[in-house]
């Protein structure tokens, strides 16, 4: 669930700044200026200085009211930047028509427009604008006005040049379009995904903090309580023995001394828990790992190579029990009856390998495996989701040092397999002091 909210968030978030257009355009404005007075005054080339110089003028006209008009922070919808790309694409059309067309060695920058709106706006807009630029350059290879040139010459261009032209930037167009869009969306994808793995670590840490809280608490609480204990003492020695008062005397004296061992209790249990709870043996990891997914009735097997007496001792790793577990949760959904864990430690490094006797990944999932919103193995749609919770493990068991690998098991032993491998340094605490 958390997955596909996630993922129909992505095109929400990625939203263009007014400000970058505003940038975006002066650079325009200034490269088309600079362009028309290189031609007309440097090159002396025949040229339609008014009609550029007006459009070149609406173009900047347009850029100053927004700046007054708006905040430099607005966010532009999706409509208002469709129809402010949409606005430089026809004046930087009709420029190119009144300047030579296809013939003009700057027709290409009409995919400028399209790719910004691939890159920050949804794909309907994009896919649109796209279409206007098509009409645009195919306008352009009808343009009746001939390229600027030396005087006394005609520059005609022939109609199977203007056809390559016309092509080449379609294509040109299409292919930077989709390249860009397919960058953007995966880098969304990828921050999402690290927000989500940055949530899990937020969590798994709270929840290793509330034993120290709780301490703090019983710690301030003890005063306010000793007090109410030594008044109830007091009025249990006066009232005591009175028919109307002494029954509520007794309980209040009773509950607070409840109260007391509840709160001494608390501010023991950091210490009591910390010394077995913050270091794991690594079979007391796997354990760990393992029991909240025996009651589902897939069996799990656990299998260790090497002598327990030797295993490592590392500290608890929030990020490894949870990237470990969200491992053995898709080989329990995937599994037919068993699913295997084997552990294996040497003295120089610490393996786990999960492996299920489902049918396994498919070939275009396994190049891909690993990476946000992959949804699904070689398994019914029903069957669940390989995305966003295994980027998130793949991610936390990295970056405690780990190396995965991601494989079938063949036609011997069918299923997928994962290994999990670490160097000894990272996973026993004797070695990394």
């Amino acid at each position: 669930m958390a997955a596909a909210t996630l993922y129909n968030d992505l095109n929400s978030n990625r939203s263009l700044r007014l400000q970058t257009l505003v940038r975006l355009r002066w650079l325009a404005v200034g490269g088309q200026s600079l362009a028309v007075i290189v031609t007309a005054l440097w090159l002396q080339f025949p040229l339609p200085v008014v009609p550029c110089s007006v459009l070149i003028a609406c173009l900047a006209l347009l850029n100053v009211f927004l700046t007054l008009r708006f905040p430099p922070t607005q966010r532009l919808t999706p409509p208002a930047a469709f129809t402010l790309l949409g606005i430089d694409l026809a004046q930087l059309t009709a420029l190119l028509f009144i300047t030579g067309g296809l013939a003009n060695p700057f027709a290409p920058l009409l995919c400028v427009p399209v790719i910004i709106s691939s890159a920050s706006q949804p794909k309907p807009q994009s896919i649109v604008l796209a279409g206007l630029a098509v009409l645009g350059v195919t306008a352009l290879a009808f343009s009746p006005f001939p390229l600027p040139w030396y005087p006394g010459t005609l520059l005609l261009m022939p109609r199977v040049l203007t056809a390559g032209i016309w092509f080449a930037i379609v294509s040109m167009t299409a292919f930077a379009a989709f390249y860009t869009y397919r960058v953007s969306l995966e880098a969304s994808e990828l921050s999402e995904a690290l927000t989500a793995t940055e949530l899990v670590l937020q969590r798994e840490k709270h929840l290793s903090q509330l034993d120290g809280l709780a301490a703090a608490a019983a710690h301030e609480l003890g005063t306010p309580l000793a007090t109410i204990s030594v008044v109830a003492k007091e009025m249990e020695r006066e009232l005591g023995d009175d028919p109307r008062f002494g029954e509520d005397v007794h309980l209040l004296r009773s509950q607070s001394e409840r109260c007391r061992d509840i709160l001494r209790r608390l501010t023991t249990l950091s210490s009591e828990s910390e010394e077995h709870m913050r270091l794991l043996p690594l079979s007391s990891l796997i354990e760990e790992v393992m029991a909240p997914h025996r009651e589902f009735g897939i069996e799990i097997e656990l299998k260790e190579q090497g002598d327990r007496a030797s295993e490592p001792v590392g500290i608890r790793n929030a990020g490894i029990l949870y990237g470990l577990g969200n491992l053995l949760e898709n080989a329990v959904d995937y599994a037919r009856k068993k699913v295997t864990v084997t552990t294996e430690h040497t003295a120089e490094r610490v393996r786990v390998t999960i492996e299920d006797d489902g049918d396994g990944f498919s070939p275009d999932i396994l190049a891909r495996i690993g990476e946000p919103y992959v949804t699904r193995r070689q398994k019914d749609d029903s069957a669940g989701g390989l995305g966003l919770g295994l980027f998130i493990a793949k991610t936390l068991l990295e970056r405690s040092g780990a190396r995965l690998r991601f494989e079938n098991g063949g036609s011997k032993h069918p299923g997928a397999r994962v290994s999990v491998e670490w160097p000894r340094v990272l996973m026993d605490t004797k070695l990394a002091k």
